[in-house]
């Protein structure tokens, strides 16, 4: 597949830790002196995983979704109890292989279309058919230049 997944990760074994939070938006424009104070603690799980028991953490490979801002070497969120609707990215099995992918409906016939326009969509034959392990809710994109956590 364009891009595949690796290193699946089940989100129950997380244990929790509080960070602190920022207690003001943090304006992407010019900087306000006058918002410097901390909100009180945050769970990142919670933001992350609204059903942990369903939702697992994977590594993607590949560059068919950096459109959708999914790079290699992201982390990204995968709710299995969630409903895979037309305009979803989804974790799914074609031909056996994992791929990550927007999920659309043409004509009542599943497509799975990439998020690089070097990628052709790809429609899924009936035949074949498709397994949809869950829906993206979250990329875990590392900015300071260090690869992301493994």
């Amino acid at each position: 597949m364009l891009t595949s997944l690796h290193d699946f990760i089940s989100a129950s074994l997380f244990s929790t830790r509080e960070l602190p939070l920022f207690g003001c938006p943090v304006p992407a424009g010019f900087p306000s002196p006058a918002d410097d104070h901390l909100e009180g603690p945050f769970d990142l799980n919670r933001l992350l995983f609204r059903h942990p028991a369903s939702t697992f953490l994977a590594r993607v490979s590949g560059d068919s979704m950096i459109e959708a801002g999914i790079h290699p070497g992201d982390l990204v969120a995968v709710d299995r109890a969630l409903r895979a609707d037309h305009g979803s990215i989804v974790v799914a099995v074609v031909e056996g292989e994992h791929t990550i992918k927007r999920l659309q409906f043409r004509a009542g016939q599943p497509w799975l279309v990439a998020e690089n326009a070097r990628y052709a969509p790809l429609p899924i034959d009936p035949d074949v058919g498709l397994l949809v392990w869950g829906v993206v809710t979250h990329v875990i994109h590392s900015l300071a230049g260090a690869p992301a956590a493994k």
